[in-house]
């Protein structure tokens, strides 16, 4: 599977999301019943109406949540890589990160300027994250998945694809796990963004999340603090 271009078209979809509304991922999936011209329709709209059905299982499952947030607009892997190099570099510059890492700068590279195995290794983590993070709130079920599987197939989701989506959903993750995975400063600074793309603040259960997610990773609140702050320009720009 191809975790990059998934996790691309995943936020590229996100961001017409949060231009547009939620109307853009149904319009996307408004394909024709069982034959040859919903094959046609699938093949045609390939990578984009795959990315459009998991966005759809992410943030409008049956329990009614739905999500066209801001934070959706970010809508690229440059602009998630950008904005946690460029809150590490602010960070880094302040000699915070010397400190923290005993007089030893780390040297870091965004998920966009990896090699293609690093960035795929590194957008499947990302990709775990965003699965996570949207089902923090708790209300997936024994009903909820199957109604889960029945939109996967639907939709048209197959081999890979279809068997990454169905294990993440279903297999329980914490915080924790993503500590472990949080290799550099950068990879856990991006799993931070990414999470809270997905994150209702105004939720308690998915705050509570995000906060057992900072906790886990070791985020120093002054870093956090500037990966924020970058989040908020970027998305006033975009």
């Amino acid at each position: 599977m191809n975790a990059k271009s998934l996790l691309e078209e995943l936020l590229n979809t996100g961001r017409e999301m949060a231009a547009k509304g939620q109307a853009v991922v149904e319009k996307k999936l408004d394909i024709e019943e069982p034959g040859e011209k919903r094959d046609a329709t699938i093949s045609g709209l390939k990578t984009g109406a795959v990315a459009a059905g998991v966005m759809a299982l992410l943030v409008g499952t049956k329990s009614g949540r739905k999500l066209t947030g801001s934070a959706l607009k970010l809508g690229s892997l440059a602009a998630v890589g950008g904005i946690a190099w460029q809150a590490y570099q602010n960070w880094s510059a302040s000699g915070a990160t010397e400190a923290a890492s005993g007089g030893k700068a780390q040297e870091v590279l965004p998920v966009n300027e990896l090699n293609e195995e690093a960035a795929n290794k590194r957008s499947m983590i990302l990709l775990k994250a965003m699965i996570a993070a949207a089902k923090a709130d708790g209300h997936i079920d024994a009903g909820e998945m199957w109604d889960i599987n029945q939109k996967i197939a639907d939709f048209g989701l197959t081999g890979d694809i279809a068997g990454f989506v169905q294990n993440e959903i279903a297999a329980p993750t914490t915080p924790a796990q993503f500590a472990v995975l949080a290799d550099t400063p950068e990879t856990a600074a991006e799993i931070y963004l990414i999470s809270s793309m997905l994150i209702d603040k105004d939720n308690e259960m998915e705050s509570a999340y995000l906060d057992e997610l900072v906790a886990a990773l070791k985020l120093p609140d002054d870093l956090l603090a500037e990966l924020d702050k970058a989040k908020d320009e970027a998305i006033e720009r975009a």
